[in-house]
C-alpha cells in the first residue's frame, strides 16, 4: 500500500490578475520571498513524504508543458492534463481512477499547488500521520490548520472536541468533523475563533482510493460513472477521446461540497504549521516583509507621505504620494489600483474582460 501525492496545478489565477493570468497563474508565479515558484515550492515540500516518481500532477492540458519546464525530472505520465477546469470532486476522482490501476487501496495526499507552508517539519508529521490513520481506517482525512486570526477570506470546519484519535507514535490529534462552514463575515469569523472548535479549511485530503471512490459512488454517483467510462479507457487508443468527452458533459463541483460536507466518515487533523492559501492581494501584503511605513514594494517605485500599501511594478516605474491601503500592481497585462480591503473581487475584472472579449490581457 504505496502513498502518493496528488497536486492540483489547475487553477487560473484570477484573483491575481494583472500578475497572474491564464496564460501564466498564480501556482507556476514567484510570489513569496523566494525565486521559486508556488509549484516548485510545494513539489519540494513533498520530497520528505513521497519519492518524486509517487508524485502526480492534475492540471488544465494548456499547463502540461509549464508543469514539464519547472518540473523537469517527474515522470512525463505522472502528468495529467485535464481537457477543461471542473473543480476538485472531478480533479480527484480522475487521479483516483488513475492511481488504482497501480494500487486500489493507494493512499492518496490531495494538496493545490499554490499555497504556502511554513515549518516544513511539523507538515511532514502532520502528513505522514495522517497517511498512517487511513491505513486501518476507512477514514476522510483534512487538514484543518489552527486560526491566528478571524479570516473572512477561508472556509472553516468545525470537529466535535470529545472525540478524539491517536495514531501510534504520534501526539498529534485527530477529530470528527462535525460541520464545514463557508466563508463568514467578520463577526462570525470573530465567534469561530473564539468558540475554539473551529479550524481553517486547507483544501489539503488524506484517504486511500478505494475509499474516496466509494463516497464518491453514493454522493456523486453521475460523476462516479463518468469515471468509470475513464477507466475502461485507460490503456486503450480511445483514452484520450473518451476523457474529452466525459470531461466536456460533466459539471464541475467541489470535493467539500460534493463529498465532504455529507460524508460520514470524515476527520481532521490540527495543524499547527503556518499556513496561507495566498487567495488574494490581500494576503500577500500580510506575508511580505514591510518597509517602516508598513509598505510592501516590489519594483522600481517612489513612495512619499503613503502607509499599508502593497506596490508591485514589472513594467515601467511607478510613483505614489498620499495613498494609503491600497494594492497597486503594474504589468504589462494591465494596472491594478484596489483598496486593500476588496482584494477578493479582483477576479469580478477578470471575469469582465471575457465578457468582452478582451482575452489578451487575461
Amino acid at each position: 500500500m504505496k502513498s502518493y501525492a496528488i497536486v492540483m496545478a489547475g487553477g487560473v489565477g484570477a484573483r491575481f490578475w494583472p500578475y497572474g493570468t491564464s496564460k501564466l497563474p498564480k501556482q507556476f508565479l514567484p510570489i513569496s520571498d523566494n525565486s521559486e515558484t508556488m509549484f516548485q515550492l510545494t513539489i519540494k515540500r513533498l520530497k520528505s513524504i513521497v519519492p518524486l516518481e509517487q508524485v502526480f500532477v492534475i492540471t488544465n492540458k494548456q499547463y502540461v508543458n509549464l508543469v514539464k519546464k519547472q518540473l523537469p525530472k517527474i515522470p512525463k505520465e505522472n502528468i495529467i492534463g485535464e481537457p477543461v477546469g471542473r473543480n476538485t470532486a472531478p480533479c480527484i476522482g480522475l487521479a483516483s481512477t488513475i492511481l488504482k490501476q497501480f494500487d486500489e487501496h493507494a493512499k492518496m495526499f490531495v494538496l493545490p499547488a499554490d499555497h504556502l507552508i511554513e515549518n516544513v517539519d511539523k507538515f511532514t508529521t502532520v502528513v505522514n500521520t495522517g497517511l498512517k490513520f487511513i491505513e486501518q481506517n476507512d477514514a476522510i482525512v483534512t487538514l484543518g490548520i489552527i486560526p491566528s486570526h478571524p479570516e473572512t477570506g477561508y472556509g472553516y470546519i468545525q470537529f466535535i472536541e470529545d472525540t478524539h484519535y491517536k495514531v501510534p507514535e504520534s501526539d498529534i490529534d485527530i477529530f470528527r468533523v462535525k460541520t464545514f462552514a463557508e466563508k463568514p463575515s467578520l463577526d462570525v469569523a470573530k465567534v469561530f475563533l473564539e468558540s475554539g472548535d473551529f479550524l481553517w479549511n486547507s483544501g489539503m485530503f488524506i484517504f486511500r482510493a478505494d475509499v474516496i471512490l466509494n463516497q464518491m459512488e453514493k454522493y456523486l454517483p453521475d460523476l462516479y460513472h463518468a469515471m468509470k467510462k475513464i477507466e475502461k479507457a485507460i490503456h486503450t487508443a480511445k483514452y484520450q477521446k473518451t476523457l474529452e468527452q466525459v470531461f466536456g458533459e460533466i459539471k464541475g463541483i467541489s470535493i467539500d461540497y460534493g463529498i465532504m460536507e455529507k460524508a460520514k466518515n470524515v476527520y481532521v487533523i490540527k495543524a499547527d504549521f503556518k499556513w496561507s492559501d495566498l487567495g488574494s492581494w490581500d494576503e500577500v501584503y500580510r506575508l511580505k516583509t514591510k518597509d517602516k511605513n508598513n509598505n510592501v514594494i516590489m519594483g522600481d517605485t517612489y513612495i512619499k507621505d503613503s502607509q499599508n500599501n502593497l506596490i508591485m511594478s514589472q513594467k515601467g516605474f511607478v510613483g505614489v504620494i498620499g495613498a494609503d491601503n491600497l494594492v497597486i500592481i503594474n504589468t504589462k497585462d494591465g494596472l491594478l489600483v484596489c483598496k486593500k480591503d476588496r482584494t477578493q473581487e479582483v477576479k469580478e475584472i477578470v471575469d469582465y474582460l471575457k465578457r468582452k472579449g478582451l482575452s489578451d490581457y487575461i
